[in-house]
């Protein structure tokens, strides 16, 4: 079943106050991610990729096109139902703890979806069993939800964003370069987290970074970006045969990650 639909989608920016020229960050682009499928988008920095996500979860408005979101093209709601459908689709950013309240403690924190999405229909000891399962479940241990973000190492932070995002219960998630902040040794462990949290709540992904290696063992299939367009979508096993050279040229593989253990748990 087809999940997301974008069809024809362009984001244009003026050049200046003056000038009639723009800027095309996105061009006619096109593509489907079906039900469960983690498609992934890769291309060098500055090719459209992060507006293109921005776009599918409406937090900037496109210059023209549909994204259509089970059956509705979401271009056309208004602010009020368009807030209804927001808990259905949520967005890793590539730094954790900017994500996150620096005043607020984890436990609160990954709380706050609970009790803003179900207020009044959780007692607190609920609640706070339920943290603690999330906590569990993205490989916190229980002391870590009376620390603050500053706190905890990147890859804890991203941790707990994981756990915030489950609380509130997505079918769609847009993934920015959730690594790319993080050392190389705790990569692997995030992709592998999300990887098994994607198998487990049956998540579908747009999979966004510049790096091939990443993307081909997170992704069903990769669509290939450059200078605001999308010049090939092929499944990840052919993805060498990519027709545009960038596929090839942007290969920038993170050392130290196992390609067995990543795949092994899809």
């Amino acid at each position: 079943m087809r999940l997301i639909e974008v069809r024809d989608l362009r984001k244009h920016y003026s050049s200046g106050l003056i000038s009639k020229q723009c800027s095309r960050a996105v061009d006619s682009v096109s593509f489907h991610i079906d039900q469960g499928e983690t498609l992934g988008l890769v291309g060098e920095s500055g090719c459209g990729k992060t507006t293109v996500g921005r776009l599918l979860l409406r937090l900037i408005e496109p210059t023209s096109g549909s994204i259509i979101f089970d059956s509705r093209d979401i271009t056309r709601l208004n602010r009020k139902e368009m807030r209804k459908l927001r808990p259905r689709m949520q967005m890793i950013f590539q730094d954790p703890e900017s994500s996150l309240n620096p005043r607020m403690r984890i436990g609160e924190s990954i709380a706050e979806p609970f009790r803003l999405k179900l207020h009044g229909k959780m007692t607190k000891i609920e609640i706070r069993d339920r943290v603690l399962e999330l906590v569990d479940v993205v490989g916190l241990n229980p002391e870590h939800i009376n620390r603050f973000p500053h706190q905890l190492s990147g890859g804890q932070n991203q941790r707990v964003v994981l756990a915030r995002i489950l609380a509130i219960n997505p079918e769609f998630i847009v993934a920015d370069e959730p690594t790319a902040s993080l050392d190389v040794s705790v990569q692997a462990q995030i992709l592998r987290l999300m990887m098994d949290l994607k198998r487990k709540f049956c998540l579908t992904m747009l999979f966004i970074s510049h790096d091939m290696e990443v993307v081909r063992h997170m992704s069903d299939r990769i669509a290939v970006m450059k200078e605001g367009r999308i010049t090939d979508v092929v499944q990840q096993t052919r993805y060498s045969r990519a027709s545009d050279a960038t596929g090839e040229r942007i290969c920038d593989r993170i050392k130290g990650i196992d390609p067995e253990p990543l795949r092994a748990t899809i």
